[in-house]
């Protein structure tokens, strides 16, 4: 959702400047800055913002930098002329180019007349915002190629590890059953050989991670079909790294085996980097 966009025109005695800035947020927090003559059409420009870029800490910004003679303040020429006449009163022999200086300092000397929305003015401003609109959506469409690009990547080397962890499943099975015999041999007890089997298979049933295997792989295949969606899915991706992690996290607790704990540990490295980013999809 990180994004810049800005664009500027050149009217005959302004020149007009947008800016776009946008930051990640669960939903739209958009924070307006332009002249007060514009006030008015907020409403409007608010909703335009929100339907094209949607979510996200969005800070909009309306630069209006008069370059002609055109100005909103103007003098008060009865004021002034009232002041300059109270102060020859007080000194007659006074230079009127020190009195106009002092003049024009006092209370309501200078008149801001509120300017008027001009139409034509107001959709040349439109054109600009549209194009500073479709800058910060193409910056936000480059980093979502590249976020996809990692997202793979990072899929991929989950998937990996995964099947890397699942290699050290037989050898630790047969060191159960060794660890297991090996007490009972110590024990110095006779032992019911298909009872044991009985309980050594159901204590290996607790450290089977077979379905979690299985519904890992599920999550990443449904993560890297999301990714290709067109739709908005950037919730939808957190909900599905929450599943991952959840898998993660049983087939560490129920690996016993140093090996398979390093990877699962790899595993969690990868996935905490994509919940990081997916922060940042839309």
């Amino acid at each position: 959702m990180t994004g810049f966009g800005k664009a500027s025109l050149q009217l005959p005695t302004k020149k007009i400047t947008v800016e776009l800035k946008s930051l990640n947020s669960k939903g739209l927090d958009l924070n307006t800055r332009m002249p007060s003559v514009y006030r008015e059409m907020e409403l409007g420009l608010r909703n335009q913002i929100s339907q094209r870029l949607e979510r996200g800490k969005i800070d909009f910004s309306l630069y209006i930098e008069v370059t002609g003679e055109e100005t909103s303040s103007k003098i008060n020429v009865p004021i002034v002329k009232g002041y300059i006449n109270q102060m020859k009163a007080v000194i007659p022999n006074a230079d009127e180019t020190e009195l106009m200086k002092m003049a024009v300092r006092m209370p309501d000397a200078l008149k801001t007349e509120r300017d008027e929305i001009d139409e034509n003015e107001w959709k040349e401003i439109q054109k600009v915002i549209y194009e500073a609109l479709e800058n910060i959506a193409n910056f936000r469409k480059d980093e979502g190629i590249s976020l996809e690009k990692e997202f793979q990547a990072r899929i991929g080397n989950i998937l990996s590890l995964m099947n890397e962890a699942v290699s050290f499943d037989k050898e630790r099975i047969e060191t159960v059953k060794t660890r297991l015999k090996t007490a009972l041999d110590e024990l110095q007890v006779n032992v019911d050989q298909n009872r044991f089997e009985q309980e050594l298979i159901f204590y290996l049933e607790k450290y089977d991670i077979t379905e979690e295997k299985v519904r890992l792989e599920n999550h990443l295949n449904y993560f890297i079909e999301t990714l290709a969606g067109t739709e908005a899915n950037g919730r939808k991706l957190g909900f599905i790294t929450q599943e991952m992690g959840r898998e993660i996290n049983t087939m560490g607790s129920k690996s016993n085996h140093s090996e398979m704990q390093k990877l699962v540990v790899m595993m969690k490295d990868e996935l905490e980097k994509i919940k990081e980013q997916v922060l940042n999809v839309l």
